[in-house]
């Protein structure tokens, strides 16, 4: 699992600022407009993990993982549920809070991002100890997603966490 590359292998990142804001339609990449984003402002938010918890829970269901029609599409859809608390959460801790989630889906994969303006980088701890309290939340994340990573923009303050999970067949 990779916690430096920027997007796995033929990813295109998430969707470029602004897009869906104005009215003229961004220029974008074939692949990027097969992608449906969501975003949500956590700065002023309070209970910010069940927030965070709901949006994706709503755009899920939004996106039909959601009732689950069967066993394999109700464990993807509470696999989501589960990185965003974690993801959410270490930007709680760690960070001094999130600035934001975003929520993307295709065909073969959803990403959720967490920004937060903190410089740490995330990892799993290692040795990992299932049996101390603590610290299994990159651990949970990397056993759960396809890859996760870290985005910074250089000169500029924070960083945004991303996981990558499968589409449910």
């Amino acid at each position: 699992m990779s916690t430096t590359r920027q997007h796995p292998p033929g990813d295109l990142g998430r969707e470029p600022e602004g897009a869906g804001v104005s009215s003229a339609e961004p220029v974008r990449p074939p692949e990027a407009a097969e992608r449906q984003w969501r975003t949500l402002s956590l700065r002023e938010a309070t209970g910010i993990v069940p927030t965070a918890r709901d949006f994706a829970r709503q755009a899920l269901h939004d996106w039909g993982w959601l009732p689950a029609a069967g066993a394999d599409r109700r464990a993807a859809a509470e696999d989501v549920l589960l990185v965003v608390s974690e993801l959410v959460t270490n930007a709680c801790l760690h960070a001094g809070g999130p600035d934001e989630i975003r929520i993307a889906r295709s065909a073969k994969a959803l990403r959720v991002e967490v920004a937060d303006g903190g410089a740490g980088q995330p990892a799993p701890r290692t040795p990992h100890r299932a049996g101390r309290p603590g610290g299994h939340g990159m651990f949970i994340v990397q056993r759960l997603c396809l890859d996760w990573g870290v985005v910074r923009v250089p000169g500029e303050p924070g960083k945004t966490v991303w996981a990558e999970l499968a589409a449910p067949a």
